[in-house]
């Protein structure tokens, strides 16, 4: 008789994001015509002061293992990076590197979660949010976050949420998949009763370098009690154009740190060593180059979300961090174009990519039925061609 299986693994589902770019580029590499919105990383070449930091390790340095929790010298750079860019105060024993900003995800919600755990998660929510949660035994509460209110929490929403069994809320900021970004007084209001319930905030800060209007904040910066409660999660990979080094890295007060630690010694040891080197050089190197990147999708932001608004049907909101443009297709549900009709957000995605050869991420992979998300992260040509094949799917 065959085995069974995990019963706990076996639930959980597969990442739409990634089906719908693999698929993409199974197309493409197939000959087809295909253009894709769907990825979640800069079209950009990691800057060549990174690149050259790599090769001069692989030529001249020491390739061997590190520590579980990454360089020293890395993580002394990234709390000289948290003290310049986030005003927190961390030492090398509250920061553990680890194999990207999704592996670092992992890492805390194992060490704070327990069977039964309750951890709040706002809709639309990054894909990988309540796998990971159920990864760690826990249970995902999703908070509606509504396109009027800015697709963000809500002080109403968020405390009919908390219960007795709340161990963290979830907070990404800027956000995927909706661009939001919460201001100061937003985040104060979710650092008030995060204390005020003893519940610990995880906050996801991978797009921080990817914001067009005012400056990053990070919720764990207002004071020592949220700080102690705050497990900050970043990496190089959307700022840097760095996303297949997979360097990612968190800021936890020590105890939490030291489970983190302890979990990821056991399960891949240190992340990989050149492209800790790499990171080294992201953070300590010229900035500049990170400038360039964000004035690139500003400029396509800005057209993307011009052109959207004039497309019949279509509408959406200005992001105002991250590279990615959530479109409201309620107007299109319901509807039948070529004799297909659209039941859903998954129906619309297949109807683009094989009557237009357009790849976009449907509505439903983020909790949410009537939109579909758009990347900007591709070139201002792929943006203009890729919107016009979409407004004459829609048009036929």
């Amino acid at each position: 008789m065959k085995k069974s299986l995990s019963i706990k693994n076996i639930k959980i589902s597969p990442s739409v994001t990634l089906a719908i770019t693999a698929k993409a580029k199974k197309m493409k590499s197939d000959g087809e015509d295909v253009i894709s919105f769907g990825a979640g990383e800069p079209d950009f070449k990691t800057p060549e002061h990174i690149r050259n930091a790599a090769i001069d390790v692989i030529q001249n340095g020491n390739i061997g293992y590190t520590a579980a929790s990454g360089l020293s010298q890395l993580k002394e750079a990234i709390c000289e990076k948290f003290k310049n860019d986030n005003d927190l105060e961390y030492t090398s024993e509250n920061i553990v590197v680890s194999n990207g900003a999704k592996h670092s995800l992992f890492n805390a919600l194992q060490a704070i979660c327990n069977p039964g755990d309750e951890v709040i998660i706002p809709t639309p929510y990054w894909v990988s949010y309540p796998e990971l949660v159920k990864l760690a035994d826990a249970v995902p509460v999703f908070v509606e976050a509504l396109e009027e209110y800015g697709f963000k929490y809500t002080r109403e929403n968020l405390l009919k949420a908390v219960s007795k069994k709340t161990k963290a809320i979830i907070l990404n900021s800027p956000n995927n998949p909706t661009g939001a970004v919460y201001t100061e007084s937003e985040l104060r209001e979710i650092a008030d009763i995060a204390v005020n319930n003893n519940i610990y905030i995880i906050s996801d800060e991978i797009y921080e370098k990817l914001i067009y209007e005012g400056k990053h904040i990070s919720i764990a910066s207002f004071n020592e009690k949220i700080k102690d409660l705050t497990i900050v999660i970043n990496g190089v990979s959307k700022g840097y154009a760095m996303t297949g080094w997979r360097i990612g890295y968190s800021a936890a007060n020590k105890e939490i740190t030291k489970i983190m630690t302890n979990i990821q010694s056991h399960a891949t040891s240190n992340p990989n060593t050149i492209a800790q080197y790499a990171a080294i050089a992201a953070l300590k190197g010229d900035q500049e180059v990170v400038n360039d990147m964000v004035k690139a999708f500003d400029e396509r932001r800005k057209y993307m979300v011009e052109k959207i608004n004039n497309i019949s049907n279509l509408s959406c909101k200005e992001p105002k961090g991250a590279f990615y443009v959530m479109v409201n297709i309620s107007k299109i549900i319901g509807k039948e174009f070529d004799g297909i009709k659209i039941k859903n957000s998954m129906d619309f995605a297949d109807y683009l990519l094989e009557k237009v050869k357009v790849a976009v991420v449907p509505g439903i992979g983020f909790g949410v039925e009537n939109y579909i998300r758009l990347s900007y992260a591709t070139s201002i040509e792929n943006i203009k061609e890729g919107l016009k094949r979409i407004e004459r799917a829609i048009n036929i």
